[in-house]
This record gives structure tokens, C-alpha cells and sequence, in this order.
């Protein structure tokens, strides 16, 4: 008897970004040709998760630094938007579709984590539901196109973690990390302004509003690059700043932490930020993009 493939829809597509191979494929070789490689390879890119129209052209610049030729495993942490979780959930496919091609599961990486006992299974439906895992996959599918049969992925969604099962993931995490054959993809994107976001920080210091959310995110960015989850942890404490993926970039500032206490030494650098409209007053709303790479030295 043979179990029956779960397959994972590309339920995005055609909305989000286009459901066509071929156009797909066009756009996103557009975009990656506009990046340099600067960092490569990175052992782990933050790359945001918006329709491709608003952030396509800043998520190449993480892409860039993906090499195909070592990687055999690509993580991919994404935050959930649509249903309350408090630990971090596996799913229950086999496959993710996308245009391009379908992506595999790692299974033996999935037991070993279902064997820890600290994840959840996702439905499919909450897989489906939720875009920050899927909007990864068309970029992973392309940046891989030339090993497009060695890798597998590892989806995982995580949910609003503590800060002590940040920092438990984040050790459980760090060993995989520490393999050059794994990929980590941190999804997130940055601050969400406005009023329709229930969040107006403004420092009128800084001169129009726009500029002021720009502030506001690079300092949050030169946190992050600073590699230290405690600083981020009081960053966000203090601004609020409405970062989407602040507790997966929480789990990978961890496990950075706990390889960087065997040695390891890391480097974090962000290479493209991007706001999808100008906000200039109180009406507007704007939600920011940053793309950057983690280098193990």
C-alpha cells in the first residue's frame, strides 16, 4: 500500500506573483541580474515576503548570495499571520509546489525535529492560508535551478515566541546552521506604517515621515547585524517597530549566538532596504523591505 504524496499548492500564485513559469522566471532573473554578489555564499539571507510587485527587486539581493553548489538543505523560518501559535509548526506535506518546480520536504530533517517534541503540525489549510513561507519558494527555486535535484527544504512556521523558546529554537537550530550544506532563509519584512497597521512612530527629528520609518528600520537593521538577540529583544521592546519576522530573526540571532560560543566567527551585513510607498502624512501607509546575508567565516 503506498502513502499518498501531500502536496502543498502555490495557493499564491497568479495573486501575489505570477502563476506562469515562464513570466516567473523572466521577472525574477530581471531582478537577480540588478544584484551583486557581494557575501557569497551566505549560510543565511532575511529576505522579505511581500507581493513580488513591491519586493522582488529587494529580495534578489539576498538571493544573490545563495550558492547552488554547496547548498543541499534550505531552511525557510516564516512568521504566522493567520492563526495563533506559541511554539513552531512543521507541515504536513511532501512536496511545495511552485511554477518553476516542485520543492521536496527534507523528511529525515522533519522526524528529527518532530522527534524534540517542540513543534506543532500545521493543517494544510494553514499551510496554504499562509504567504511567508511561499513567497521564499519561487527565489529558492531559481537561486538552486542549476542543482535543482540535490536540495530539499525545510519549511517551518513560527509562531510568537517567548524569549526563552526563541533562544531554545534558536540552540536546536544551531547545529544545522553550523553545516555549509544548509541554507537558512529568515522571512520577514520590516516596519509596517499606519494607521490601517495601528502603528504612527514618528520622530520628527528625522523630517518627513518616510525618512523617519527609515530611521527607525536601520537601526533595528544594525542591531540585527550586530548578531546580539538581546539588543534586538530591548529594540523592539523600546520602539515597537512592527518587524513581521522579528521572532524568526529572533531564532537565527540565537543559534548565531550559540555557535559563536564554540568559536564560529559570523558576520551579518543587510544590502538592500526598500519601502513600498513614501509616507509624507498621517493618511498614508507604507510597509519597508531589507535583504541581507549571514557569512561563517
Amino acid at each position: 500500500m503506498s502513502n499518498r504524496v501531500v502536496c502543498r499548492e502555490a495557493s499564491h500564485a497568479g495573486s501575489w506573483y505570477s502563476a506562469s513559469g515562464s513570466q516567473l522566471n523572466a521577472q525574477l532573473e530581471g531582478w537577480l541580474s540588478q544584484a551583486q554578489s557581494t557575501i557569497k555564499p551566505a549560510r543565511a539571507i532575511i529576505a522579505p515576503h511581500a507581493g513580488y510587485t513591491y519586493c522582488g527587486a529587494c529580495a534578489a539581493h539576498a538571493y544573490k548570495q545563495v550558492d547552488p553548489s554547496i547548498t543541499r538543505r534550505v531552511f525557510i523560518l516564516g512568521p504566522s499571520h493567520h492563526v495563533p501559535l506559541s511554539r513552531c509548526a512543521l507541515s504536513p506535506a511532501d512536496i511545495y509546489r511552485t511554477p518553476l518546480y516542485d520543492l521536496r520536504i527534507d523528511q529525515k530533517v522533519y522526524a528529527d525535529l518532530w522527534k524534540t517534541g517542540l513543534f506543532e503540525r500545521m493543517s494544510i489549510q494553514t499551510d496554504e492560508d499562509e504567504h511567508s513561507i511561499e513567497m521564499h519558494l519561487p527565489y529558492t527555486a531559481k537561486a538552486m535551478e542549476s542543482h535543482k535535484d540535490e536540495f530539499s527544504i525545510v519549511p517551518v512556521l513560527v509562531g510568537a515566541l517567548s524569549e526563552s523558546k526563541e533562544q531554545e529554537y534558536g540552540k536546536l537550530l544551531s547545529k544545522y546552521l553550523a553545516d555549509p550544506s544548509n541554507l537558512f532563509i529568515i522571512s520577514s519584512d520590516f516596519c509596517h506604517w499606519g494607521q490601517r497597521f495601528r502603528y504612527t512612530y514618528y520622530d520628527e527629528s528625522q523630517g518627513e515621515i518616510y525618512r523617519s520609518i527609515e530611521h527607525l528600520d536601520k537601526m533595528g537593521m544594525g542591531i540585527i547585524e550586530q548578531l546580539d538577540p538581546m539588543s534586538f529583544t530591548n529594540y523592539l521592546k523600546k520602539y515597537r517597530n512592527t518587524i513581521c519576522g522579528r521572532h524568526p530573526i529572533g531564532v537565527l540571532l540565537n543559534a548565531v549566538a550559540e555557535l559563536r560560543k564554540t568559536g564560529l566567527e559570523m558576520n551579518f551585513t543587510f544590502l538592500n532596504y526598500a519601502q513600498s510607498s513614501e509616507c509624507r502624512n498621517w493618511q498614508d501607509s507604507s510597509v519597508s523591505y531589507a535583504a541581507g546575508g549571514l557569512i561563517v567565516h
